[in-house]
């Protein structure tokens, strides 16, 4: 049986669209079946076009499927990202979630894998924060949260077992070490998945 994954995230300059290319790459190696998708851009248009990195992406993103909580109820694994705020997830992604509450009441999501990614400008960023506060919402939805812990070599260079974190710095660019510790998350995620439809 096909294990399908639905990867939902939000990004506002790249680095958290890169992140979920590669897993969703990874994931479609693996077998599975993938939807990739983004939430809508809420944020007000004057707002998004005062910067133009900002503008830029979101242009690009635009013509990208968007996201509906129907992806999340035919999914057996989600895995969602959000660039950190505050130690949080963005409004944006904060915003899909608040849609999720029919298909919740109706436990439609609940008993699937969850895990999460984030990026932040620095080390330090909230990226610990920002992962567990959607483990949070994981555990109202009443799914399986699946963190990577330290069950592989690249977490210990990575550094982060709740989930994937990325600094960007001055770069949205993968580096080799991101690549392997998104590798492992989705991997990690898919066999236990696997192991709960079996």
């Amino acid at each position: 049986m096909t294990t399908k994954i639905a990867i939902v995230y939000y990004s506002t300059y790249g680095a958290t669209h890169a992140m979920a290319q590669r897993i969703a790459a990874t994931a479609e190696q693996q077998g599975a079946e993938v939807r990739l998708r983004h939430v809508r851009e809420t944020a007000p248009r004057e707002v998004v076009e005062s910067q133009d990195a900002w503008k830029a992406h979101a242009d690009e993103m635009a013509q990208l499927p968007v996201a509906e909580p129907e992806d999340l109820e035919w999914a057996d694994v989600v895995v969602m990202g959000s660039p950190t705020r505050y130690g949080h997830v963005t409004s944006q992604l904060q915003g899909f979630l608040d849609t999720l509450g029919p298909l919740w009441s109706e436990g439609k999501l609940a008993d699937k894998v969850y895990t999460a990614f984030t990026s932040s400008q620095t080390a330090h960023g909230g990226q610990e924060t920002t992962i567990q506060a959607l483990h949070t919402t994981f555990a109202h939805l009443g799914g399986v949260i699946v963190p990577p812990g330290y069950t592989d070599q690249v977490k210990f260079t990575d550094g982060n077992p709740y989930g994937v974190g990325k600094v960007t710095g001055q770069s949205s660019d993968l580096t080799d070490d991101d690549n392997a510790a998104l590798d492992h998350l989705v991997v990690r995620a898919l066999t236990i998945g696997a192991k709960l439809a079996g």
